[in-house]
């Protein structure tokens, strides 16, 4: 008996995260009855488990796609608005990808697509740590002090202290200044509330690095499958999160 929500992300058809509005939208039936509640438990084998009519598998096979995200796109499966997301970006498969983690609508670069719901885990879990490395564009040139207060973490509007970042200054653009700053978290906009505070707004941002993943000379909009290098290391990150859980299990209360 497993809960409902990762059984939905262990056969990909959405994040743990994802999988959790799925199910609290009231879109998947169980036996023909819909089921809101995430941490139901069911055995998959004997049951019928739909999402928006469509019977679900499980799925051992697990696909990763690195996509060079443009502007205008949203790091979502589906969108009610009925904006563009990232999926129209890629063909169509008969296995079902979700984005790792997300990039907010203007933000461009490494955007991880899987199927591989302890990938996902392990790359989005402060606990492991992965760092993502952006290059923005901002207004001003940061001097010394405002680098530091970024080295050293600042108070984010949430109240929450940033992780400390490393951060270099690559060159000036006339008034203007290119940086690149490499975080261990990844809360929602981030990166541009973290330099508003030191006073120098983003006018562009890229994701360039996720852990040991680079989105290297792949064209805006392209996408590629990982190298066999590329591969282990997300294998690996997926055995740490496993591990993880499994400890977790064995903690007695």
């Amino acid at each position: 008996m497993e809960r409902l929500q990762k059984l939905l992300a262990n056969s990909g058809v959405a994040s743990r995260r994802g999988s959790a509005m799925i199910i609290q939208e009231g879109r998947v039936t169980v036996n023909g009855k819909v089921i809101c509640e995430p941490g139901a438990r069911f055995d998959s084998s004997k049951c019928e488990i739909k999402v928006d009519g469509k019977l679900i598998a499980a799925n051992d096979t697990k696909t990763y796609i690195i996509l060079n995200k443009p502007k205008g796109y949203i790091s979502t499966v589906y969108d009610p608005q009925g904006r563009p997301t990232v999926l129209d970006l890629v063909p169509s498969m008969r296995i079902r990808l979700f984005p790792v983690g997300r990039l907010d609508q203007d933000t461009e670069g490494l955007l991880l697509l899987t199927n591989d719901g302890h990938a996902t885990n392990a790359l989005t879990h402060p606990r492991f740590g992965v760092s993502k490395t952006y290059v923005a564009l901002v207004t001003g040139v940061p001097g010394g002090d405002g680098l530091s207060r970024l080295r050293n973490g600042v108070r984010l509007s949430s109240g929450h202290m940033s992780f400390p970042a490393i951060v270099r200054l690559i060159e000036t653009r006339g008034s203007n200044a290119v940086v690149e700053i490499k975080i261990g978290e990844g809360r929602k906009r981030q990166v541009r509330e973290m330099f508003d505070i030191i006073g120098h707004q983003v006018v562009s941002l890229t994701r360039t690095h996720l852990g040991e993943l680079s989105i290297g000379d792949l064209a805006v909009g392209s996408w590629r499958c990982l190298t066999a290098s590329e591969k282990t290391w997300i294998r690996e990150m997926a055995a740490r999160s496993r591990e993880g859980i499994e400890s977790c299990k064995n903690i007695s209360l």
